[in-house]
């Protein structure tokens, strides 16, 4: 979760390549490095179109056949970890990644992690949607995430119909990024994505799985309930008729303490309200007691150790 303050929402930017070349450099500027190739490279042509709102980077890709690949030695020099979540919305590509393959046409979301190798292979005309983002944006671990990376998720059923006619819209009108309201857009679009993801999981409440499904009822309970300054493994584990032990096994899986997992939500949810133009006259210590801190010492060094600068610097910063 360390970092410098995001930047305020900028204006959308445009590039037009017309070599591969410019491509390259284009996508590795846009993205993260990356390797980029063509077998028609005399007949290359591609337009990148993206906006960012606090470290969710939103683009839209117009581009004749070529390939990606996200290689070792490109990975070893990266300093961020992000997932990426592609949407086709016309063409087809396919995702090699984890020894998966998924093959996406239009209307196809999938995931892929920029800390592992993956390629994506173009072998026509396409256009589509990437949103990227710091892996502590969303409320899943990481080793969850990684079970559903070059997997397809359809577009055209369940909720993946619900979500996708959002994402597209928003792909359309990158512009509103830019506007105060872009935060909200944004992590709207990474909730939905994050609910898409839960689904395909096998983590809501429908879950066959007994287990998963237990976890996700304790992690969406420790959600509604941040703001209560009892919130703590004992009430935790007493609303969920499970021990204490059980409880700290449940976390201890997916490598997090229950008390890591609670701070983290709550510093998640301080961030937001102090990037909300709606909330720009409400005092930082106001913010923090809102989410469960009632020492305004502590979450202010906790928020420096998280983001890498106090809360009222952060908030001066957007």
């Amino acid at each position: 979760m360390n970092g410098a303050p995001a930047a305020p929402a900028e204006s959308v930017s445009t590039l037009v390549a017309r070599n591969i070349s410019d491509f390259r450099a284009a996508v590795s500027e846009s993205f993260v490095p990356l390797q980029v190739t063509s077998g028609g490279a005399d007949r290359f042509r591609g337009v990148i179109r993206g906006a960012s709102v606090d470290e969710v980077h939103v683009t839209e890709v117009r581009a004749t056949s070529h390939v990606v690949e996200r290689t070792p030695e490109l990975i070893a020099r990266s300093d961020h970890s992000y997932f990426k979540v592609s949407l086709m919305l016309a063409g087809t590509g396919l995702l090699i990644q984890d020894d998966r393959e998924a093959v996406l046409q239009a209307g196809d979301l999938a995931v892929y992690d920029t800390d592992r190798p993956y390629s994506l292979v173009f072998d026509q005309d396409f256009r589509t949607m990437v949103v990227m983002f710091p892996k502590h944006l969303i409320s899943l671990p990481s080793d969850m995430i990684g079970q559903l990376t070059a997997v397809r998720i359809s577009g055209q059923e369940g909720l993946g119909g619900m979500v996708v006619p959002y994402l597209t819209q928003l792909a359309g009108n990158l512009d509103q990024l830019a506007g105060t309201t872009g935060a909200r857009l944004a992590h709207s679009a990474l909730d939905l994505v994050t609910t898409v993801f839960t689904r395909e999981l096998g983590l809501d409440e429908a879950s066959a799985d007994p287990h998963r499904a237990l976890v996700q009822r304790i992690r969406s309970h420790i959600d509604r309930n941040l703001a209560s300054t009892d919130l703590g493994p004992a009430s935790i584990a007493s609303a969920h008729f499970i021990s204490t032990r059980h409880l700290h096994g449940l976390f201890q899986e997916q490598g997090v303490t229950v008390s890591t997992w609670i701070r983290t939500r709550r510093l998640e949810q301080c961030r937001r309200d102090l990037l909300d133009p709606m909330l720009a006259d409400r005092p930082v210590a106001a913010i923090a007691a809102r989410w469960g801190f009632v020492d305004a010492a502590h979450f202010s060094r906790a928020f420096k150790a998280a983001f890498g600068a106090s809360p009222s610097e952060y908030r001066a910063a957007h």
